[in-house]
């Protein structure tokens, strides 16, 4: 302990010693904060590997995401605190896993309902440029930090509706949703948007980042597809996660 903390050059030990605690306490601190940093980075190599066709402006717009949902997370609880240091794998990946399943093109119009803090949506608008995001929640405050988020990444291609879903009336191709509710809800909510103009090699329809036993759930879709995110990431935390897709009607 005295090696650790010899720097101390002007105290004796035993002078430093009362306030040990209070110093031990500081440097857990730090090694918690280098710790938290080890992680953030390594989860976002995570990204660029599973993505390695990202260019150099989305890597850096990655890269800014965490600095300014942390500086909102102080404020709101916009993330789980919690989950904060998890932010790429939890938030980020997650979301990003919908483009393992479909490459949106050129055009796309997308709607990501009870977007919440822009989660698929802003990933998603990061790695599709040149498609169309419509991201809508019913609570303000969490479109204001979506508006902030998209002024200081250069998101163009993100629009932002305070509102509830089902008062919507645009018409997209897709329509995602990240744990918000049952598949039922989200098809009674938006099956109004989807457009029956077909751009991809899938079906339009909807796309559901979710987690648990969906047995019931989709038991009146006969449709549904299930894809568990397991086989596109090797992390522990996707075990549980599925997408689920569900062609329109």
């Amino acid at each position: 302990m005295k090696k650790l903390f010899g720097f101390f050059s002007r105290k004796t030990w035993d002078q430093f010693s009362g306030h040990k605690l209070i110093v031990v306490g500081y440097v857990k601190l730090l090694n918690f904060k280098a710790f938290s940093l080890f992680l953030t980075k390594n989860e976002l190599n995570s990204i660029y590997n599973y993505f390695p066709g990202l260019d150099p402006k989305q890597k850096q717009q990655l890269e800014l995401m965490f600095r300014i949902y942390k500086e909102w997370n102080i404020r709101i609880n916009v993330i789980s605190r919690k989950n904060i240091d998890y932010f790429y794998l939890h938030h980020v990946l997650h979301s990003l896993s919908i483009a393992k399943f479909i490459q949106f093109k050129v055009g796309t119009n997308i709607l990501d309902i009870g977007t919440g803090g822009g989660f698929p949506g802003v990933p998603l608008a990061i790695m599709f440029p040149k498609a169309q995001f419509h991201l809508v929640d019913s609570i303000g405050k969490k479109i204001n930090v979506i508006n902030d988020v998209k002024s200081k990444l250069g998101l163009d291609n993100i629009i932002t509706y305070y509102d509830r879903a089902e008062n919507l009336e645009l018409e997209v191709d897709f329509v995602l949703s990240r744990a918000v509710a049952p598949l039922e809800t989200i098809v009674k909510w938006s099956a109004k948007n989807i457009s029956n103009k077909q751009n991809h090699s899938i079906r339009n329809g909807f796309l559901c980042l979710k987690g648990g036993n969906l047995q019931e759930e989709l038991s009146a879709f006969k449709l549904a597809r299930v894809v568990y995110l397991g086989d596109y990431f090797r992390e522990a935390f996707f075990k549980t996660k599925k997408l689920v897709y569900l062609p329109q009607n």
